[in-house]
């Protein structure tokens, strides 16, 4: 008997079925049958479900003669279920990777309830989600397992199936059945939570909800919307056979409310002929199951009104007047923004007719922390000459140098006048370089953007390439004008120049527990998030590493499928500096992030997490979860074996990281000394601070013997 039956019905969704289908299967917890029904599907849904039956024995093949609609089909595949558990999916959505462990796991930790409750977050076409707005009531605080009685509030999250697991023989006895028609949903969801003796909530993205432009039954124009009437219906029938639910009957009502506005007010869900029949239908539901209870608020009010009197004209006009409302209002912004910018425009202007400040350097950072590197030692090499940083909104200012508001009249006033800009990024549309001014670009060469227009190259002046054999090809891909400086990256002059006590006071700062090793997982981003790829469970893989061991992630826009707290995890994704979160690092865990090749100066280990494997590797490579832990709990992530592949990564990519890299910068550009620069101290004579973990686990230094004779003691 597995733990898991996951029922997938399938109709009309044949592009989406086969995603919907591997991520069920490629679950790290396969414990599991996936009965798959075709609903009498007119694609080829009905053959892509006997191909994967024909590939793996845990799905279970269903077909159904004809059409019969999302509920019977659900219904269908629980009748043939076996599992302790079961999980409903639509076959155009999802579960994420791991899925199926947290909820077993969460299911262990609370005694195996009738109902867990996880979360959702929509997904996009263009790759973006949204987590669902309700999140927060699925947070673990308070007992475990309970009762709704103890937390009503799960009644606010989204009324579907597949967002719960449910114990087969808590449904069997309740002879709980999704009833035929639109919103088969409703007349399930109240119920089960309503009867169920014991609920958990499990706070994890579990599912990805597909937001379809078309072929969605939410987004057809159908006299099947009539449905919903339906089914509330079927809910009060259920309360009024059961006395001991009628606690529940003022909720109830406020969400029949609420749905049937919901339904009403959307413009693609109700033919226009229909409309004033449907209000009809819902004020006899207002005046039959309404029951005293609490004013509502403002907005539900007018709600409210719309449904009890049928103000159907009414309710249109309010919308039409608030739709009014907000255009007038975007227009008046607009307004104000457009005579703004024409505003700065000709401030911009006439401060490029003054006169330029030899001594002003201007900076902006867009991400990589070279500009502030420089900033920085530019207070240590020339500390005559001013410094001001344009800060973007979320964005801090590096000490010592005057804040810009990004936008403001300061601002452009110091694009037009400063004799130095310095960005790893283009300072703003509209940006001009006139005579005797210096554009320096930092970070990665400009040229390795795929969008030209978004970076004006005839700007630039000087470029950075951070080593000596990443700028001959691109510049023979995209050739720009200026001088190509092989210096070095900024960023990474903190990771040659730390000492320990530095190490010592960062790890104190992210809250690194002493004695442990600490492991930076840096996933790289993906254009897009939602395609098969490595990912890691850091629950399990904090579980199975103990207490020995910290987890810091450094995900940025990365998708890690986790936003929450777990223990002998740290989230440093927002520290300002990733060059403090490396040295603060006893091992670099990654996918292949632009990261690791900061991280490689330190000569510290790196353990790549690829499943297709990674050429040219600088240390171990784990094809797996599994082997990413077996890696860290036997110790072969420190392999002294390992020392020869990263000493030659460092010497291809780190060539010119030896801390000096701003000094030489610097002195060219700012100071015009291009002779006599800091000669590049090669890679293996660096020293840079060892780890932590080095420390602690480094032999002690022998403590050479007195040489004459003995000391002289009172038995001698």
């Amino acid at each position: 008997m597995p733990r898991f039956s996951v029922i997938v019905p399938a109709y009309e969704v044949q592009a989406y079925l086969s995603e919907c289908l591997d991520s069920v299967l490629s679950q790290s917890y396969d414990d599991l049958e996936l009965i798959a029904v075709d609903d009498g599907s007119p694609d080829a849904c009905g053959t892509i479900i006997d191909e994967y039956a024909g590939r793996d024995a845990r799905v279970r093949p269903l077909h159904l003669t004809a059409n019969q609609g999302l509920g019977p089909a659900r219904n269908a595949g629980m009748a043939g279920a076996t599992g302790d558990y079961l999980l409903f999916l639509d076959g155009d959505d999802t579960l994420t990777p791991h899925t199926l462990r947290a909820v077993a796991d969460r299911i262990r930790e609370t005694g195996d309830p009738d109902v867990l409750v996880f979360d959702y977050a929509r997904t996009y076409g263009d790759g973006s989600e949204v987590r669902n707005r309700e999140a927060a009531r699925l947070a673990e605080r308070g007992p475990a397992p309970f009762r709704l009685l103890d937390r009503p509030g799960l009644l606010r999250v989204l009324m579907v199936a597949w967002n719960k697991a449910y114990r087969r023989e808590f449904v069997e006895h309740g002879e709980l059945v999704f009833p035929p028609g639109y919103y088969e949903d409703t007349p399930w969801t109240f119920p089960v939570l309503m009867t169920a003796d014991t609920i958990a909530t499990l706070d994890r993205v579990c599912v990805h909800y597909r937001q379809r432009h078309t072929g969605s039954i939410l987004r057809t124009t159908s006299d099947r919307h009539f449905d919903v009437l339906d089914q509330y219906e079927r809910v009060f029938a259920y309360v009024d056979a059961r006395p001991e639910l009628d606690c529940w009957r003022p909720e109830l009502f406020h969400k029949m409310v609420e749905h049937y506005a919901t339904v009403f007010s959307r413009p693609d869900r109700l033919p226009r002929s229909g409309r004033p029949r449907f209000l009809r239908r819902a004020r006899a539901h207002y005046r039959r199951y309404r029951v005293p209870s609490p004013r509502p608020s403002r907005r539900a009010r007018v709600r409210h009104a719309l449904v009890r009197f049928g103000l159907h004209r009414t309710y249109r006009a309010l919308l039409l007047v608030s739709a009014a409302r907000r255009r007038t209002r975007a227009c008046a912004t607009d307004g104000v923004r457009a005579l703004r910018a024409a505003a700065l425009r000709l401030h911009y202007r006439v401060q490029l007719r003054l006169p330029l400040r030899e001594d002003d350097a201007v900076f902006a950072d867009c991400g990589g922390g070279d500009p502030a590197a420089l900033a920085e030692a530019l207070r240590t090499h020339a500390p005559h000459i001013r410094t001001a940083w344009i800060a973007y909104p979320g964005q801090s200012c590096p000490g010592g140098t005057r804040p810009l508001r990004a936008g403001s009249a300061a601002c452009w006033s110091a694009l037009a006048r400063s004799k130095y800009l310095i960005s790893n990024g283009v300072f703003a549309p509209g940006v001009r370089k006139r005579p005797g001014q210096v554009f320096l670009r930092t970070g990665d060469t400009p040229w390795t953007t795929a969008a030209p227009e978004a970076h004006p190259h005839d700007l630039w002046d000087y470029t950075l390439s951070p080593a000596p054999h990443t700028a001959p090809p691109a510049e023979r891909a995209h050739p720009v004008p200026g001088t190509a400086l092989a210096y070095g990256r900024p960023r990474n002059d903190l990771l040659q120049q730390a000492t320990s006590a530095d190490v010592t006071r960062l790890r104190t700062a992210l809250g690194i527990p002493e004695g442990t090793v600490a492991i930076l997982y840096a996933p790289a981003r993906r254009d897009h998030p939602y395609t098969r790829r490595p990912v890691l469970d850091l629950e399990r893989l904090a579980r199975e590493l103990g207490p020995r061991f910290v987890v810091l992630v450094r995900a940025g826009r990365a998708p890690v499928l986790w936003r929450r707290e777990i223990p002998g995890v740290l989230d440093v994704s927002a520290h300002p500096s990733a060059a403090e979160v490396c040295l603060a690092a006893d091992a670099l865990l990654t996918d292949g992030a632009p990261l690791m090749y900061d991280y490689a100066n330190l000569d510290r280990p790196i353990v790549v997490h690829a499943g297709d494997g990674f050429p040219d590797a600088p240390g171990a490579v784990a094809r797996g979860e599994d082997e990413v832990i077996g890696l860290f709990v036997s110790g072969r992530w420190r392999d002294p074996g390992a020392a020869g592949p990263r000493t030659a990564f460092r010497e291809r990519f780190c060539a010119l990281d030896d801390g000096r890299a701003a000094e030489r910068i610097v002195r060219h550009v700012l100071l015009g000394r291009a002779d006599g620069l800091p000669e590049v101290i090669p890679v293996v004579d660096r020293r840079p601070v060892p780890s932590a973990a080095a420390r602690a686990l480094a032999p002690p230094v022998p403590v050479p013997e007195p040489s004459g004779p003995g000391p002289v003691t009172d038995g001698h």
